[in-house]
């Protein structure tokens, strides 16, 4: 058998970095490289593959299309050699990622999935974490974090999951109470129920049935989507959810309020600093989180 020739994977390992950091100067830091010598590394790599990977302008690198397929279609390739190394070594002990989860994100979609991933990757492990604020801590008490928000900060490397419907849900008595079309005077009679970090989800739904300025007779906060349904099907209020939850949720003793639905303000997002998707844990969550369409 004749031996094929291997591209150098120091070049490899530069223009890999390069492309998932977005930024030289950043891949040249964490190889602990010069600019000019981390330049020179993708160089050897260009020629090695007779494409041109990146454009150069003054101290700027950018991908060019070859660069992009050349990429997708070595990425894989890379990651299963990761793999295989570490379930043929005794010298790799387990995978451990740091993960802030909504407990709501976490029994509805991400539990269900993780067996298939502990497949892939039995050496990962997760620590969950549902505390507050977690988009805050990522980078600090947390390598990453599964966050409900109108956008993330900047500075975060950042994964829109879903778009999300708000729709008003209650249990089957006071949707049949509240009738089938939006009356004023009933609905200033009824408590609301709404999530304390989602509070336009119920601006947007009370402009969408016209009545931005509705002063029901309570709103009821909560800190927890799932404690929101049940106490929406305890007929504690009129729960104003996303229609994802509800659907997932498969509860027979809930029913829509009206048939109206509008787009929401909040969406679900996978954050990270942009340096922990070198981190493995990160890297093989990140990628499967993507691939899963969780």
């Amino acid at each position: 058998m004749i031996a094929r020739r291997l591209p150098p994977l120091r070049a490899l390992e530069a223009f890999v970095r390069t492309v998932r950091m977005g930024s030289a100067r950043a891949a040249a830091d964490e190889l602990g490289l010069s600019p000019s010598a981390l330049s020179r590394r993708i160089g050897n790599l260009e020629a090695f593959v007779g494409k041109r990977l990146f454009t150069r302008a003054r101290q700027s690198m950018s991908l060019t299309d070859e660069g992009q397929a050349f990429f997708e279609a070595i990425n894989p390739h890379l990651e299963a050699l990761a793999r295989a190394v570490e379930n043929q070594s005794e010298n790799f002990s387990l995978l451990r990622l740091h993960l802030g989860v909504l407990p709501l994100f976490g029994s509805q979609r991400l539990f269900p999935k993780l067996a298939e991933l502990r497949r892939s990757h039995p050496l990962l492990h997760i620590d969950i974490d549902t505390g507050a604020h977690l988009e805050d801590r990522v980078g600090d008490t947390l390598d990453a974090a599964i966050i409900l928000s109108r956008g993330p900060s900047r500075g975060l490397h950042a994964v829109r999951l879903d778009h999300n419907m708000v729709r008003a849900i209650g249990n089957r008595a006071v949707a049949a109470a509240v009738g089938a079309e939006p009356d004023r005077e009933i609905l200033k009679r009824q408590t609301f129920l709404v999530h304390n970090e989602l509070p336009e989800s119920f601006v947007a739904w009370t402009a969408e049935i016209g009545m931005p300025d509705l002063a029901p007779a309570a709103i009821d906060h909560f800190d927890s989507g799932q404690l929101m349904l049940e106490a929406a099907a305890q007929g504690l209020g009129i729960a104003i959810m996303h229609d994802d939850h509800v659907r997932r949720a498969q509860d027979d003793r809930l029913a829509q309020v009206f048939d109206i639905q509008v787009e929401s303000p909040y969406s679900y997002w996978f954050v990270c600093k942009p340096t922990a998707l070198e981190e493995r844990p990160v890297r093989i969550f990140h990628d499967w989180l993507v691939q899963a369409g969780l």
